[in-house]
């Protein structure tokens, strides 16, 4: 006899953690935390934590990397040995190397990269622990650390996904609903320009199906744009204090 598959949705229509469907995991987000970093964030999304830190514009390196009339934007998402269950190889893998590449262009169109010819920004994101939709709240950290090393910007940039589970669209999928669901839409979006900057999905779904998805993801995305501009001003309130 064949197994029945896991219900990821109780009869009360709660998820595996508790949460109703378009409810977010709970959310704590710090920015201004690395002193050797000119800008940086921390983010900590249900069971992940996540860190973001910035450097730069500062000269490019190596030189012939550099642009004329524009700064060069590199990112490097690395989730370490540690992140997951079974312990990664610190080495890059080919996720990693995508993922850098999916976050540095979700972040690109909010910055102003003409006001910096002939130089580099860096923003480094280390995974300290994994729990699905790292990229999302990557974006959501790295938008921070940008905003926190006074690199100007359009916008600040947010991410959240939504995805089936159960025939049910759901928000924010966690690691178990993000392997075992039918499908995640991340998304990512400037609220003030309502400007998306990513926008991908993973599985099958229905045009209906994935209107629901993206409109949720984009709820979402305003819910912890609140939250962002909550942790920047804490940030420049406790150092306003300090001055004084």
């Amino acid at each position: 006899m064949s197994q029945k598959p896991e219900k990821l949705i109780d009869k009360k229509g709660l998820r595996l953690d508790g949460r109703k469907p378009e409810e977010l995991r709970s959310i704590k987000i710090e920015v201004g935390i690395l002193p050797n970093a000119d800008g940086s964030a921390y983010i900590q999304q249900g069971k992940n934590k996540i860190l973001a830190g910035v450097y730069g514009p500062r000269e490019m390196h190596p030189k012939h990397l550099a642009r004329p009339d524009r700064t060069v934007l590199r990112c490097r998402y690395h989730m370490a040995p540690f992140s997951v269950q079974e312990r990664k190889s610190p080495a890059p893998s080919r996720r990693d190397i995508e993922l850098s590449k999916v976050i540095r262009e979700s972040l690109q169109p909010a910055i102003f990269l003409e006001y910096y010819p002939r130089t580099g920004i860096d923003i480094f994101v280390e995974i300290l622990q994994a729990d699905g939709g790292t990229r999302c709240a990557s974006i959501t950290a790295a938008s921070l650390a940008l905003a926190d090393a006074g690199i100007p910007m359009r916008d600040l940039v947010v991410a959240c996904a939504a995805g089936k589970v159960d025939d049910t669209i759901v928000l924010d999928l966690m690691d178990t609903e993000d392997k075992k669901g039918g499908a995640d839409v991340p998304v990512a979006l400037m609220p003030n320009l309502n400007a998306i900057t990513l926008l991908q999905m993973d599985g099958i779904l229905t045009f209906e199906e994935f209107e629901k998805a993206v409109n949720l993801a984009l709820k979402g995305c305003r819910k912890i744009y609140t939250m962002q501009k909550e942790a920047l001003k804490a940030k420049y309130e406790s150092v306003k204090e300090v001055e004084e």
